[in-house]
């Protein structure tokens, strides 16, 4: 670094294990006194102090311009950052900012939701999407984004199936490139999954539970226990919850059906089906004397029980994925049989194997009773105690940190709803009956209060298919405050990606009733009562729609 013409400048140069990247910083300082300047070369702590004297009513000015490069835009990263920034005028600002205008205005109008009528609701929507614009790849094929965005050190920036599930499906619909990249992070880190798999003894590729630069996984296997630092905890999600693999599969589904890009699913979606397919016939454990196969020791997306057998959520995506890939596969034979041909070939796709797929994906065990119509969560859910939640408010912890984690293992409370949200994830499962009694019930032992900031907003979009529109919003309010509000405590972390994701979906899903397919897409509005008026943009095959609900009947909790 040096002092030169009243600015800062800094020269540096990152190298990773795939990537270099450079920084060119400057920092320039207007003022109308002399500024007196002090600064110090640390290695890792470069150190600037300036005074300025200044009397009331004068302005000093401060201007940080920093440009970056990696290995994969440029050869020399250093050279080019240099050279750009001495091409950039001193002060920078004027020539920078019409360009950052132009880009915001772009973003709000493919994104923006207008909510008449409630101000808390509005502001949580747009600073939700802001957030989730300003961590997306725009550029980039190569990265996806952690589960707290570009905003805080929380998990050290890993990529979860946050990302799919949550995060990917506001810009599969309004910034479609964007979801093409995040799903092109996924392809290009395929060797990654496929390492991991082979590791655990499986075919295929498995992808993992935290994902960084190279697809690896990288879940920690310890950490200090949270009630005593001094203690370790055993992580196990990186060995067993193995669920994320058929959500790559279902947002490259989405993506694909939502934009018609044939070019993506025939070329990188389809050898992701392929090899997840794989991975979900290999892992799956024959029962001989029930005729069925199944899924041991895994977690679901609740976390609160671990080490289960038959989680309905991954026992119903490890079929879906199974039969999906065999109709994937078939498409691709239909429309560039030279491609599929290829895919045999490079992959050893067969025919034995293929009847191996739809043989598993036949036999897969699912606790359905349909007597009753409700789903088991796991494989002796029912049989775990069941406690009164509402009893034990008012509280300020999670029921897993009130019993401990083996003690949650043992109930029936649940830090988020497996089974309400296979049911929006792959509707046709559930007939109206169904619906019904599963949402009463596992709605009801969950732990709203300090559960999974990615639960709410899935159940209130649920809530609203079934009609429950004031419970709907009581969900979505919690969503909305994770951040804004600081409701767990945690924000210091970084934001909740996932969470913000979340509230787009419940806005344009839940209340704005949204509902797409292979056929096209329809909207069914559940609007809550003191909302006057909601307006959103989703993108349909290129084509962008503008959607207006005004609420004709502001008085009713089902208005329409």
């Amino acid at each position: 670094q040096a002092a030169r013409n009243g600015s800062l400048w800094l020269r540096t140069r990152t190298r990773g294990s795939r990537v270099e990247l450079a920084a060119a910083a400057r920092l320039t300082l207007t003022a109308p006194a002399p500024v007196e300047c002090e600064a110090w070369d640390v290695h890792n702590h470069p150190t600037l102090v300036r005074r300025i004297p200044l009397r009331a009513g004068e302005t000093a000015q401060v201007e940080k311009t920093v440009v970056i490069y990696t290995s994969r835009d440029v050869t020399d990263p250093l050279a080019a950052a240099n050279a750009r920034l001495d091409e950039l005028p001193t002060p920078a600002w004027e020539a920078l900012w019409p360009a950052q205008q132009r880009a915001w205005e772009a973003n709000w109008q493919a994104c923006d939701v207008t909510i008449e009528g409630d101000d808390e609701a509005q502001i949580a929507v747009r600073f939700s999407l802001f957030q989730l614009l300003i961590a997306a790849p725009q550029n980039d094929e190569h990265v996806s984004i952690g589960a707290k965005t570009l905003s805080g050190y929380g998990y050290r920036g890993h990529a979860f199936w946050d990302t799919e599930v949550f995060m990917l499906p506001f810009f599969t619909y309004t910034r479609p490139a964007i979801a093409r990249n995040l799903l092109s992070y996924r392809f290009h880190n395929l060797p990654g999954a496929r390492h991991k798999a082979q590791a655990g003894g499986f075919q295929g590729a498995q992808f993992p539970w935290e994902s960084a630069g190279t697809g690896e996984e990288v879940t920690p296997t310890w950490v200090p226990y949270f009630a005593d630092p001094t203690k370790m905890v055993r992580i196990w999600t990186g060995d067993i919850e193995i669920h994320i693999s058929a959500m790559v599969c279902l947002a490259c589904c989405q993506y694909w059906v939502a934009t018609g890009d044939d070019d993506f699913m025939l070329h990188r979606g389809a050898e992701i089906f392929f090899e997840v397919a794989r991975f979900w016939a290999s892992r799956a454990e024959w029962n001989k004397n029930a005729n069925r196969y199944e899924y041991r020791d895994v977690i679901g997306p609740d976390e609160n029980h671990d080490h289960v057998d038959n989680n309905a959520f991954t026992n119903a995506f490890a079929r879906w994925t199974l039969q999906t890939a065999r109709a994937v596969l078939a498409w691709v034979e239909q429309h560039d049989p030279t491609a599929a041909a290829g895919y045999r070939a490079r992959l050893g796709l067969d025919e034995a194997e293929l009847q191996r797929w739809q043989h598993v994906a036949d036999h897969i065990y699912f606790a359905y009773d349909p007597a009753t119509g409700l789903i088991e969560q796991f494989e002796g859910y029912f049989q775990r105690r069941d406690i009164d939640l509402p009893a034990m408010e008012p509280r300020t912890e999670s029921v897993q940190a009130i019993l401990g984690i083996e003690g949650a293992n043992l109930v029936q409370v649940i830090k988020q709803p497996d089974v309400l949200m296979l049911a929006y994830l792959l509707p046709d499962l559930f007939d109206q009956r169904m619906l019904e009694v599963n949402f009463d019930y596992y709605n009801a032992r969950t732990d709203h209060t300090y559960g999974s900031s990615l639960g709410p907003s899935i159940q209130a979009i649920m809530a609203c298919r079934l009609g429950k529109t004031v419970e709907a919003y009581e969900h979505f309010i919690r969503a909305a405050r994770a951040d804004l509000r600081d409701v767990r405590g945690n924000a210091g972390d970084g934001i909740h990606g996932a969470s913000a994701g979340g509230v787009w979906q419940a806005v344009v899903f839940g209340f704005g009733g949204l509902r797409v397919d292979r056929e096209g897409w329809r909207v069914q509005p559940h609007l809550p009562a003191h909302w006057r008026r909601l307006t959103f943009r989703f993108t349909w095959r290129g084509k962008s729609h503008l959607i207006d609900l005004p609420n004709h009947d502001p008085f009713s909790s089902e208005a329409v």
